[in-house]
């Protein structure tokens, strides 16, 4: 594994509930700010094996990135309330890492 997946890994796990971060925030964290299409494929094939927050990543602006309710539902069970039904305020659910 190399150390931006394990940067990568530790980032997301350290998401609370209720709060999240944007790919390019975490590729930020992780010190690579031009690779969000990485997090979000690192994400995609290590989420279960890692049992990771998966639902806590979310697209530039605050968007769901996955299509279908399980995002939106994980969420909303965890106290995020949505402007939309695919969208965020990241001003108030946001990590302020940055």
């Amino acid at each position: 594994m190399t150390p931006f997946t394990q940067d990568v890994l530790t980032i997301i796990r350290s998401i609370p509930a209720g709060r999240v971060m944007t790919y390019g925030q975490v590729a930020r964290l992780a010190g690579h700010p031009r690779s969000a299409r990485q997090v979000a494929r690192i994400l995609h094939s290590m989420s279960k094996t890692e049992r990771l927050p998966w639902h806590r990543v979310l697209a530039a602006g605050g968007k769901l990135s996955l299509e279908g309710d399980e995002q939106r539902l994980a969420l909303e069970a965890e106290g995020v309330e949505f402007l939309t039904a695919r969208q965020l305020d990241l001003s108030h659910y946001q990590v302020k890492s940055e």
